[in-house]
């Protein structure tokens, strides 16, 4: 009995040094992450492998896994730019990109796990200086925001292309201009909306007047042409004609032919 002690002692100590020993090496990688393998004894990061995926791993206690999201994230930044004219502008802007997977070893390795702040958002500022660089704050106000997030967009992807990293999209949130050009630019648009509409009514009461003019000459030259072609006969013919027609009439009535002028019938009603 005085020797169970003795005995339980190192088969604790073994099984607490198990136990250790298995929490060191079980690695668990969430939903959309995946690990990077460094050897401490065998040349530090692997690169040459793919990266751990989901689920459960077991790995040499020495050794560790550095875990990095790989699906799609997004990065806010706030940056206060120049536009052509030398006018502070500020920009809000946004960015959604991931870590290209089969290079997540390089990425760790050359750029760490903070990459995004190292690397994504001083190439967004950047490009961002560059290309609002380009407009007027008339044309940031108005109708190149879609541009400058295009432009923005393909110049940071081409430099973040070769760092590892994944762009999928710029989107350009807002534009704030001074508070004194701002208002300067609505007032301008304001004026050319109303010389539009200006322009427009214009237009349209020339048209208007065309049209009056076109149908007047139309009726007088239709007049001209029905007064060259009627004579006295024609005159006469059409009289009988109506004459005739009232004479069917139920109506008591007395005709009289010959009896008006240019001797076309005379018709006497009762009265």
């Amino acid at each position: 009995m005085d020797k169970l002690p003795k005995i339980a002692f190192p088969v604790i100590f073994v099984l607490i040094a198990l136990i250790i020993l298995i929490s060191k090496s079980a690695v668990t990688i969430g939903s959309g992450q995946a690990g990077v393998l460094y050897k401490t004894f065998g040349g530090g990061v692997v690169t040459d492998e793919p990266p751990y995926g989901e689920g459960f791993h077991v790995v040499a206690p020495w050794n560790k896994i550095f875990i990095y999201e790989v699906r799609q994230q997004e990065v806010f930044e706030k940056m206060q730019v120049l536009s052509s004219n030398g006018l502070e502008i500020k920009l809000d802007a946004s960015a959604w990109f991931q870590p290209k997977r089969e290079f997540l070893g390089k990425l760790h390795q050359e750029k760490g796990s903070d990459y995004v702040q190292r690397v994504l958002l001083p190439t967004i500022r950047s490009a961002a200086r560059s290309v609002v660089g380009r407009y007027t704050p008339e044309q940031l106000y108005s109708s190149k925001r879609d541009a400058i997030q295009a432009e923005i967009y393909e110049e940071t992807k081409k430099i973040v292309d070769g760092q590892y990293i994944q762009l999928n999209e710029v989107l350009v949130r807002d534009v704030t201009l001074p508070p004194t050009i701002k208002e300067a630019i609505e007032r301008k648009l304001k004026q050319e909306q109303e010389s539009l509409e200006y322009e427009f009514r214009l237009v349209t009461a020339k048209k208007e007047a065309e049209k009056v003019t076109i149908e007047a000459q139309g009726k007088a030259a239709a007049n001209k042409i029905l007064s060259a072609s009627l004579t006295d006969k024609i005159l006469q013919d059409k009289g009988i004609d109506a004459t005739l027609k009232l004479s069917e009439s139920p109506n008591a009535k007395v005709i009289v032919v010959g009896g008006g002028d240019s001797g076309l019938p005379l018709i006497l009603g009762n009265n």
